[in-house]
């Protein structure tokens, strides 16, 4: 993949992020600066979402740990655990809102 492929690859997916989001309902706040997407939660936890263009991957740092993702077979992967990323986003925001969210 080229740099322009994986730009178009992450500004769809932070796309996919910021939707979910919205239509969740959820009392989660989004900003997105440069690279990098924060979304902070009422009790002022953070996740960071960021590109990473020199290994084309996504990051994400929650109070979990950090991950980073490769894109593989149409789909962001965790490195470590195999696991989606949009899965693992909705999985880290459940654990900063200490509720359960749902969307698509």
């Amino acid at each position: 993949m080229n740099d322009t492929e994986f730009h178009q690859l992450v500004d769809a997916q932070m796309q996919i992020i910021e939707e979910a989001i919205d239509d969740s309902g959820a009392d989660i706040d989004y900003e997105v600066s440069g690279n990098v997407m924060t979304l902070e939660f009422e009790n002022r936890s953070q996740i960071i979402i960021n590109r990473q263009e020199p290994m084309h991957e996504i990051w994400l740092a929650s109070k979990s740990g950090g991950f980073h993702f490769k894109w593989v077979e149409s789909n962001w992967i965790c490195s470590r655990s195999g696991e989606e990323l949009m899965k693992m986003v909705k999985s880290e925001c459940e654990k900063h809102a200490d509720e359960e969210i749902e969307w698509v």
